[in-house]
């Protein structure tokens, strides 16, 4: 047996999030059908990041054990003939036996898209939000959460995670022709983080909630404080960060 990580693209908007759930449609469901399709085995897979319904990635990962891969491009090319057009394999690696798609992960970049004008060529891939909103007070409130470790406040409930230490190594606001985007960068994100991290800066933005106000929204540690009114459709996953050395050469 060897241990592959199978790299995922997807759109979410049909599914219920990335992991598998009982009566709701998921990404693991599909590619775990599609791998039982072309080998004619059943495959669990390990996921690397989970991720809500209709959230989408760029990148995931996935990671599972199989003797039965002989041709990765082959492979690749005929899981992505069975597959649905929203998601699509871009890669499968050998990892060493140990490697784990969850545990191994440095870091996790997220990207959360908002468009100001009315564009339905932007639907299901943006936020609508046609409201005035300084970007300097953006800015400056994404630069305020790497003063801090503990996003409590940025938790929504019903969590099962014992911790809510999260090391923040990136956050900025950018604007351009098309609109806002709010990139993050971390070690690890609670349940909602991103969006709720979003939504409040957007109400900073708009000078709803000042920035000494956002510092005591994060040390207050209570997320009934937080915003989290942004909808799933803008939120992207981009990138999951491995270490090199977990992939074999070739495999």
């Amino acid at each position: 047996m060897r241990r592959y990580f199978i790299e995922v693209a997807y759109k979410g908007t049909l599914y219920s999030g990335f992991q598998i759930q009982q009566n709701a449609n998921s990404i693991q469901a599909e590619v775990e059908k599609a791998l039982e399709t072309f080998f004619r085995r059943k495959f669990i897979l390990t996921c690397s990041s989970r991720t809500d319904a209709g959230v989408h990635a760029l990148q995931n990962f996935f990671h599972f054990d199989t003797a039965l891969i002989e041709d990765t491009s082959k492979a690749i090319y005929h899981l992505n003939a069975i597959l649905p057009e929203d998601i699509v394999v871009k890669a499968i690696r050998q990892a060493n036996s140990d490697a784990h798609a969850r545990f191994d992960a440095r870091s996790r970049e997220y990207i959360y898209y908002v468009h100001q004008a009315k564009d339905p060529f932007m639907k299901d891939r943006s936020y609508y939000f046609p409201y005035k909103v300084n970007i300097g007070l953006l800015e400056e409130a994404a630069a305020v959460l790497m003063q801090y470790d503990d996003f409590t406040s940025f938790s929504k409930r019903n969590t099962q995670v014992k911790s809510f230490i999260c090391s923040i190594m990136k956050s900025e606001w950018h604007q351009d022709a098309n609109g806002l985007s709010y990139q993050v960068e971390g070690n690890r994100f609670l349940r909602g983080m991103v969006r709720g991290l979003t939504a409040t800066m957007l109400k900073v933005g708009q000078e709803k909630i000042s920035l000494q106000g956002f510092k005591e929204i994060i040390e207050g540690k209570d997320a009934q404080k937080t915003k989290f009114d942004v909808p799933a459709q803008g939120l992207f996953l981009v990138k999951v960060n491995y270490p090199e050395n977990i992939f074999i050469t070739g495999g």
